[in-house]
C-alpha cells in the first residue's frame, strides 16, 4: 500500500484534507436549490463508500509496504472493526445533528461553535491517544483556529440581518454535534497501527481498511439516522425515499460528487496520521470552516457589500488562521 514517508508530505495530505473539508458544502449548496438535505444526504454517503472502496484497491493495494486492501481486512480483529465502525456512526449522528442546528439556528451561530468545540475536544482526545508533536505549541495553533472561526462567525452575524433571532434549541443540538464529532476520528483511529504502517501489528487495520469499515459505518447507520430525519425534520415537511427516487442523475451525481471529496479529505487525514500524528492531522482538518468562508467571499459573495468593520474582522480572521496553521505545524516539525 502506499504509505508516507515524510513529516511535509503529512502536512500536504492534512491541508488537502482542510481544502475538502471546507469544499465539500458547495456540493450540498448546489444541489439544496432543487434537493432537500436529506435526500441530498443519501448520496453523500454512497460516494463516501464507492470512494474508500476504490482507494482501498488502488493506493491501498500497490507497492510492498504494509498489507494490501484484501488481505488486511481478513485480518482485522473484531475489536478494531467495531472501533472504525463505531467512528462511522458517531461521525454520521454529529453530521446530520450539525445540520439540524444549522437549520434551527443559522449557519453564523451553530456551524463555529459545533466545528470549535470538536476541534478543541477533538485535539485533546487524539493527543492523549497518542502524543505526537509539541503540545504547548500544537494548542497554540488550535486556540488562534478558534478565535478566528469566532471572528468568522462575529462578521457572518453582521452579514446577517436576523442574526438576532437565534434558536436555543438549534445551540444546544451544536454543542451536541460538536461533542459528538470529537469523538469520531479517535475511534477510528484506535483500530490502525499508527507507529508502524509499513509493518503494522496483526490484527490492526491499514489506513485503507480503516476507512472502508469507517464509511460502512456511515452508509448502515444513515439507513436509521437519516430516515428518522427524513419522518421527522427540523425544518420542513417530512421527505420520503419516492422523492429520492424521482431526483435527475445530475442532483444525484452532484451529491455523490459531495462524498468522494470529503472522503477523499478524510482517507488522506488518516494517511498522514502515522507522520503527522493523529491530533495534528486532526487539527488541520478541522480548519475547514476557514475554507468554506473563503469560497462564501469569493465565490458565493456573501459578503458583498459589507461594512469596513466586517472588512477588518475577515482580515483578522485569516491572519490569526494562517498564524494557527503555521503553529499546528511547527508544533510536529521536530
Amino acid at each position: 500500500m502506499f504509505i508516507v514517508n515524510s513529516y511535509s508530505l503529512a502536512v500536504v495530505f492534512c491541508i488537502v484534507t482542510m481544502l475538502c473539508w471546507g469544499s465539500w458544502g458547495n456540493t450540498q449548496k448546489l444541489a439544496g436549490k432543487v434537493w432537500r438535505y436529506e435526500l441530498f444526504y443519501w448520496d453523500y454517503v454512497i460516494g463516501i463508500l464507492l470512494f474508500s472502496i476504490v482507494l482501498g484497491f488502488t493506493l491501498g493495494s500497490v507497492g510492498d509496504a504494509g498489507r494490501s486492501f484484501v488481505d488486511d481486512l481478513k485480518q482485522i480483529s473484531p475489536e478494531n472493526y467495531c472501533s472504525a465502525f463505531i467512528g462511522g456512526v458517531i461521525f454520521n449522528l454529529s453530521n446530520i445533528l450539525l445540520s439540524a442546528a444549522v437549520s434551527l439556528a443559522g449557519l453564523t451561530v451553530a456551524f463555529p461553535l459545533g466545528v470549535g468545540i470538536a476541534l478543541v475536544l477533538g485535539v485533546i482526545i487524539n493527543y492523549i491517544g497518542e502524543p505526537k508533536g509539541d503540545a504547548f505549541i500544537l494548542f497554540l495553533g488550535v486556540i488562534l483556529i478558534v478565535l478566528a472561526i469566532v471572528l468568522n462567525a462575529v462578521a457572518a452575524g453582521k452579514m446577517n440581518k436576523k442574526a438576532g433571532s437565534t434558536n436555543k434549541k438549534g445551540i444546544w443540538i451544536a454543542v451536541a454535534a460538536g461533542v459528538l464529532m470529537a469523538f469520531f476520528y479517535r475511534f477510528v483511529a484506535a483500530a490502525m497501527d499508527l507507529n508502524n504502517f509499513e509493518s503494522p501489528t496483526p490484527s490492526m487495520a491499514t489506513p485503507y481498511s480503516a476507512f472502508f469499515i469507517f464509511a460502512i459505518g456511515i452508509f448502515i447507520s444513515s439507513f436509521i439516522i437519516n430516515t428518522i430525519m427524513m419522518k421527522k425534520p427540523v425544518v420542513g415537511a417530512p421527505v420520503t425515499y419516492k422523492e429520492y427516487f424521482r431526483g435527475s442523475f445530475g442532483t444525484h451525481m452532484v451529491g455523490v460528487l459531495g462524498g468522494v471529496i470529503w472522503g477523499l479529505g478524510t482517507a488522506l487525514s488518516y494517511i498522514a496520521a502515522g507522520k503527522a500524528g493523529a491530533a495534528i492531522s486532526y487539527a488541520l482538518g478541522q480548519g475547514a470552516p476557514l475554507i468554506a468562508a473563503l469560497w462564501g467571499i469569493f465565490i458565493w459573495k456573501e459578503f458583498k457589500g459589507s461594512t469596513k468593520t466586517v472588512n477588518i474582522l475577515l482580515t483578522l480572521m485569516f491572519v490569526l488562521f494562517i498564524l494557527g496553521l503555521g503553529a499546528i505545524i511547527i508544533s510536529g516539525a521536530n
